[in-house]
């Protein structure tokens, strides 16, 4: 019986997950959860009975299940360890995860749907104040990273040398979200050189929002350069 992932087309973390599985050849059943129609599917009881914190991702093998993607993704990669997704040395495996966290802990959590409507519906911000929220903590974010990767010598087509792997997992959703929300990726060279390389790869494009089954209407707006 083949895996299931239970999955937001819009989701980064989901994203995260989709593109790790597809770059180890895994088989998976995708099963959509809308986290906006129907009040979000997500807070239905038959999914809170599956993923009490009314998140996605979820990765169900029938046997187990797990939730948050991070923790998804190191399982599949010791589950299965080509291609790897961390570096050999433990210094490198700690500066990838770093990077990683960077991104799914520090930039996406704050701009997660849950807590942009709270923002509008609870504390009554204008949609033009939470678009600003949102572009700031993104913008904070990149910069940090545009830092630390414009001359480490440890980046090459990618994050880490010249393989996709953790790093990259993450880094492309939330240019894809950057994007989507029309910030200015001029001041980001070193991560738009890695996101086109990786927007070269089937793994990438074939787990990107419009790839999905429960996409809709999308401009191309993370389309990679020519």
């Amino acid at each position: 019986m083949k895996p299931k992932l239970y999955s937001f087309w819009r989701s980064s973390a989901a994203f995260r997950v989709r593109i790790a599985l597809n770059l180890k050849g895994m088989n998976y059943e995708l099963i959509p959860v809308h986290l906006r129609k129907n009040g979000g599917e997500q807070l239905a009881e038959e999914y809170t009975n599956k993923n009490p914190n009314q998140l996605v991702p979820l990765f169900d093998d029938s046997k187990d299940s797990i939730h948050q993607s991070i923790a998804i993704i190191e399982y599949l990669n010791e589950i299965q360890t080509e291609p790897p997704l961390l570096p050999i040395s433990a210094i490198d495996r700690a500066w990838v995860r770093a990077l990683s966290m960077d991104i799914a802990s520090d930039i996406h959590p704050i701009n997660n749907v849950r807590v942009l409507r709270y923002l509008v519906k609870e504390l009554g911000i204008s949609s033009e104040a939470k678009d600003d929220w949102y572009q700031h903590w993104i913008k904070l974010g990149l910069t940090s990273l545009e830092k630390r990767l414009g001359f480490d010598a440890r980046v090459g087509r990618f994050v880490y040398g010249n393989q996709p792997g953790l790093a990259d997992i993450c880094l492309v959703p939330q240019i894809f979200n950057a994007l989507s929300s029309k910030l200015d990726m001029s001041p980001y060279p070193s991560l738009m050189k890695i996101f086109n390389e990786c927007m070269k790869l089937p793994a990438f494009i074939n787990a990107s929002w419009e790839k999905q089954i429960d996409a809709e209407g999308l401009n191309p707006v993370a389309t990679p350069e020519k």
